[in-house]
């Protein structure tokens, strides 16, 4: 399995690894103080609807591209945005704003140096508001100038359940535009995502669990007809489902399905044999 990005995103799920129905605690709530600076409107509307995609959707994409979205519009100076994973030896850009900010990071990937890796590897915030002037990153800032609008890069680390998971990356194409104000700003909004990841996170294994609790019933059920129309053992039904599965390269919880679905009979119509 990929390290530590990847150990806190949901598993394929397997409903024959699931056999009781699991409950999970209700997660903490994790609340994240704004300053005064950042309780403006236009801030206020980024953090709601970045709230509202969390908790409405159980798709880790929609919550890793709002994100993506939504720092620019929190972050002063900031106008483009990346989100950069670890994956074992391997670094991967998950969610951007724009090309701008990808290819920026495939450059950084390329070049081997930039805030980006830094803060994922480091314990601290990587910024380098002004790269016209004594580049940090000197390789990735001759690269940056020549192809692209930004003048000013920033990387802060990702923690999720207390691992270094990625790192999210701002980009100014005015220099010096990430100067302490901002990179105050984007620490707090990196400390918001963290929250947000850790959310979906949690959420999308409460659906899992659902889903392998509805799949065993399923399953269950037509493991029972199959015993009572072809007179056989438990294990045998069984077994009968799994070849069916594997003939029809069709999941297992499906074929269930449509076996529960096939007999169940109309209301005031006899079962079907």
């Amino acid at each position: 399995m990929w390290e530590s990005w990847l150990t806190l995103l949901p598993e394929p799920f397997n409903s024959e690894r699931h056999s009781q129905p699991l409950s999970l605690p209700r997660p903490e709530v994790i609340a994240v103080e704004l300053t005064p600076e950042q309780r403006d409107p236009a801030t206020h509307e980024a953090f709601t609807n970045l709230a509202a995609v969390v908790y409405a959707s159980d798709s880790f994409e929609d919550t890793l591209s709002a994100i993506c979205s939504a720092a620019p519009k929190v972050v002063t100076g900031c106008d483009h945005v990346s989100l950069m994973a670890r994956r074992g030896e391997r670094f991967e850009t998950l969610a951007w704003s724009d090309d701008v900010a990808r290819a920026i990071d495939e450059a950084e990937r390329r070049l081997g140096a930039g805030p980006c890796l830094d803060a994922i590897v480091s314990d601290a915030a990587q910024v380098d508001a002004d790269l016209t002037v004594q580049a940090t990153w000197p390789p990735l800032a001759v690269w940056t100038l020549e192809n692209t609008p930004v003048r000013g890069m920033a990387g802060f680390r990702l923690v999720v359940d207390g691992r270094k998971v990625g790192a999210l990356n701002f980009f100014s194409d005015t220099p010096g535009a990430l100067s302490a104000p901002a990179a105050d700003q984007a620490a707090v909004f990196t400390a918001f995502a963290a929250v947000a990841i850790m959310a979906a996170n949690e959420r999308q294994e409460a659906r899992n669990l659902r889903l392998a609790r509805d799949s065993n019933r399923e399953i269950g059920k037509a493991v029972g007809l199959l015993m009572a129309l072809h007179k056989v053992d438990d294990d045998a039904a069984l077994e009968l489902l799994r070849k069916t599965s594997q003939d029809l390269n069709i999941k297992l919880a499906e074929v269930a399905h449509e076996v529960v679905g096939y007999h169940r009979p109309p209301r005031g119509e006899a079962r079907r044999t």
